[in-house]
This record gives C-alpha cells, structure tokens and sequence, in this order.
C-alpha cells in the first residue's frame, strides 16, 4: 500500500484534489524503507527521455517505482542509437533496487486503473500527450509529463482546463525553471537591471538531427515482435511503420510533434516568458515567418526558422535558428544571456548586481523531479505550472503555424483565437483519429 492509497493518508494528502495542506505520518511510525512511506510511481513511456526520467525518479528515496510502461517491449532507434523500451526499463528498476515487484505493462490505461500507483511520469512522443495527461487528471493520478506541453494549441488547452479540474499536482518537464542561472538572468530583467526590454532573442537548434540512428531508414518493413505500431500511432494519420518515424527521431514529423521549434522552444520561449513576467498571456502577433522545411521521406519539419512574437507593450521576441543559443534580453540599460548553466551580462555590475528583500524573487528549485515530489507531499504549485506551460508551447505552436502557411498571424492572447485567417485558425488542433478522439 502507498502513501496516497492507505485511505488514512490519502485523506490527510488530499489526493484528488484538496487545497490543504497534508498531515505526514513520521517515517519513525513505518520506517524509513516501509512501502507506505513513499510515492508510488508508474513512468508512461520507457524510451527517449522517460528512462532518463526512471533514473533520476530512482534517486529520490521518498519514490518507489511500481510500474513501467510502453508499446515497445525493447527495440533500437532511441538517443544516441540506444536500446530502450519497457524491457531494458523494468531490468533498470531491478537492478537499482534488488527488488522485482516493478511490473511492466503496455497500455496506459493499465497503469491509470491500479488503485496503489499515486503519480505518473508521462514521457511518451508528443502526439499522446493530451490523451494519457487529460485520462490520468480524471484519474487522479499526479503528473510529471514531458515538454513540448501539447501537440496542438487547443490540446494544451484542455489539457490544463482537465488538470485544474482535477486539482491533481502537475510538473512539466521544462527542466530550466529548475536551472539558478536562468532564474537569476530572470531575476535581473524582471527587476530592471536592464532597464525597459524591448527585444528578446531566443536562439534554438535548427535541422533534423539523427539521434536515432535510423534517418535512413525509409523503406516499409514489417513492425519488429513486441512493438504495437497502431497503438504508437494513435490519434496520428495511418503511416507504414519504417524505423525512421519512431524511436527519438519522431520529432521531426508534423504528425507526433513539431520539430526543433517545439522541442528547445518549448525550454528558451518559456524562458522568455519568464523573464517577461508574461507566464499567464501572450504576444498579439507573429510576424515576418520564413523557413526551410525538411526535404526527406519521413520528416517535415522546419530545419531554418525565424519569426518574431509581438507583445501587446511592443516587446518583440524573435525566435530563430540563426541566433545565439539560448536567451537574451535587451533593454534601454544593457542585456543579459542565458543558457544551462551559465548566463552573462553587458556589465559586471548587472552581472554581480544584489536582489534587495523586497525586490522580486522567481520561484526557487535546486531539482525538477524532487520538486515534483516535494510538491506532492506539501500541495504547493510546482515549478512549471501546466497553464505556464500551455502559453510558453503556444507561441511555439503559433510560430509553426505562422512558418508553414508563410503568414504573419494576429493573435488574441485572451480567447486564443487567431483573428481574421480562417485557414490559420483551422491549424489550432489537428484531426484525431478514431478511437483516440478527445
């Protein structure tokens, strides 16, 4: 029995969605190894990022993982080439823990029902996102997911309207509000350190790397044993299975996700966002759209890209493969950069300048995944918000949008609506595909 399945502590945690705060029962009355002393996790997903996930989630000594999940027994194609699914996934828990009671299951579905799995780690491609996350909100499971948030601007949106419902403790993946040095080049735009901003730059990755080690892999061939394409498919247009659409590399396919433009933007957008102080809303306008798409079999996304984003106060924000990695502000007194890890400014007395108490101070994490479990046993908003970042993706998304129709679009940031181009608007969400519908 888990901590938030014993029904004593379940009602203290408020699991489904209490807004008090929870009474924690001493470990000194279980012991600190005793099952009902811990989270209880499943992680959704045991390729790309969620057997990274697995890891980190193994380290933590408040969690125990219960349960992996993925429609891929073990096969090639993940980062680097590497072999991953739900097989190398369960041997991992094994191995860390000594212990063999990690179930693996390939239906998600499966992992919702179980009444003794508190929280879910969704780590699957971008096109199930919205599915797994809105199914897990009514569950009541808790929720880590991935970035990029959604597949589309309307998913995003009933994705945070279900979890707000829900009241359930979410966390996205948008591991740089857990990064001090982009918190602190935050810090010192939202506090004026820079003066006014006027121009934001976020430079991103451009291309269609090969992480998987299988771009060349075009051809239709016959689905390896142990793999349910159609159940990976999902709400996705029927495609021929062929290793380069699936595996890390899907990505690069408009069908699951949206390229280098919602993957690293989905992390230096929501950091212009922040600097901004524009968490909640968004800009007015995309403007100036160009881009080079992919010429390949199986991807299609952009490989060069530049657009600008224009607040309602004038601030413009361009986002581009053609600027410096990372994010930098501008304004009337000097800029500020910053990257993973390490940021700069214009002068060493920005640089080493010294918040006052009563100045602003941003949200404090040393640590994503502990944040997350921190905040499930105390009940207080994580550090990546889902409504946070549902707008970040969106400017993304509306920057895809603006690429491939190759029209600047206006924008209602309020009803999120896109205003005066019935084509654009028609591209907010995406058709999908019997029974997957939402």
């Amino acid at each position: 029995m888990s901590l938030l399945t014993n029904p004593t502590r379940r009602a203290a945690l408020g699991t489904l969605g209490a807004a008090f705060a929870p009474t924690i029962v001493p470990s000194t009355v279980f012991g600190q190894s005793a099952p009902s002393n811990k989270i209880t996790l499943a992680v959704i997903g045991t390729g790309n990022n969620g057997y990274g996930m697995l890891e980190e989630f193994l380290k933590d000594e408040r969690v125990q993982i219960v349960a992996v999940c993925d429609v891929n027994k073990e096969g090639p194609g993940y980062w680097d080439g590497s072999v991953r699914g739900w097989g190398p996934a369960q041997r991992l828990v094994q191995e860390k823990t000594g212990k063999k009671g990690c179930v693996a299951l390939t239906d998600y579905r499966d992992v919702l029902r179980r009444a003794d799995i508190d929280a879910v780690c969704i780590s699957v491609p971008d096109h199930w996102h919205a599915r797994i996350a809105i199914d897990a909100a009514r569950a009541g499971k808790q929720i880590f997911c991935q970035k990029p948030l959604s597949l589309t601007v309307r998913e995003g949106r009933m994705m945070s309207d279900e979890v707000q419902k829900a009241g359930v403790v979410w966390q996205t993946g948008s591991q740089q509000r857990s990064d001090p040095s982009f918190r602190r080049a935050c810090e010192l735009v939202r506090n004026g350190r820079i003066g006014k901003v006027h121009t934001v730059r976020v430079g991103l990755p451009g291309g269609c790397p090969d992480f998987g080690k299988v771009a060349s892999q075009t051809a239709a061939v016959p689905v390896p044993e142990g793999f349910d394409y159609p159940f990976w498919l999902g709400a996705a247009p029927e495609a021929p299975y062929c290793p380069a659409r699936v595996g890390v590399n899907f990505r690069w396919n408009f069908d699951y996700s949206g390229g280098q433009l919602t993957d690293w933007g989905a992390h230096h957008i929501d950091m212009a966002q922040w600097g901004l102080g524009t968490d909640y809303t968004g800009p007015v306008a995309i403007r100036n759209p160009r881009a080079v798409f992919a010429q390949h079999p199986v991807y299609n996304t952009a490989t060069e890209f530049y657009f600008e984003a224009v607040y309602e106060n004038g601030v413009k924000l361009i986002v581009s493969d053609q600027e410096k990695r990372g994010i930098t502000f501008e304004g009337s007194e000097g800029w500020v950069w910053g990257d993973r890890g390490k940021h700069q400014a214009s002068s060493p007395e920005i640089c080493s300048s010294v918040l006052g108490e009563r100045e602003l101070h941003l949200y404090e994490s040393a640590n994503h995944n502990r944040n997350f479990i921190d905040c499930i046993l105390t009940r207080k908003p994580t550090a990546a918000p889902i409504e946070v970042a549902h707008r970040s993706v969106t400017i993304a998304h509306l920057g895809n949008i603006a690429l491939r129709t190759g029209r600047s679009l206006l924008w209602n940031p309020h009803a999120e609506q896109i205003l005066d181009d019935p084509g654009a608007s028609g591209m907010l969400d995406r058709v999908h595909r019997a029974p997957w519908t939402l």
